[in-house]
């Protein structure tokens, strides 16, 4: 084979080798990407079915109820528009109180609770994230204008 020949086969080669690291990292990053929904976007539909995401708002007051073991939990999470129950066994937060702010992260049931993986609560009443408080926002909006 002529060198030149040999040159072309290794780049050829290279970006074969190339294409396929971007196809295993594209992959694991599908993977583990987790997208974020409010209980009126899971109220109508918009999350995922089998598939992890993340669900926020606030717990609403009166829903915590705990197992006889102390681990299991379930709680409604509210926009204040809609209701989604959820369910996690494990311990929660320090900073977990009905009537602040939650994010959960799990999969939805085909009963329409959700079962969580991993329970996180808000750190201070004044900080919520970008996308949690313009998610809330966007619920209330309709409410607001019927109110007018």
């Amino acid at each position: 084979m002529k060198p030149r020949h040999q040159r072309l086969a290794l780049a050829v080669a290279g970006m074969a080798l190339l294409g396929l690291a971007v196809f295993f990292v594209l992959q694991a990053f599908q993977q583990n990407l987790v997208f974020f929904f409010t209980p009126s976007q899971v109220s109508r539909g918009e999350a995922p079915q089998g598939r992890s995401f993340r669900i926020g708002g606030m717990v609403e007051a009166g829903s915590h109820r705990r197992a006889a073991d102390g681990l299991g939990h379930r709680f409604v999470v509210t926009d204040t528009v809609q209701r989604v129950e959820v369910q996690y066994a494990g311990l929660l937060p320090d900073l977990f109180k009905e009537g602040k702010g939650v994010v959960a992260q799990g999969r939805l049931q085909p009963d329409g609770r959700f079962a969580a993986d991993e329970v996180l609560a808000k750190h201070d009443e004044n900080y919520m994230p970008p996308e949690a408080a313009r998610a809330l926002e966007q619920a209330r909006a309709p409410l607001r204008a019927q109110e007018r």
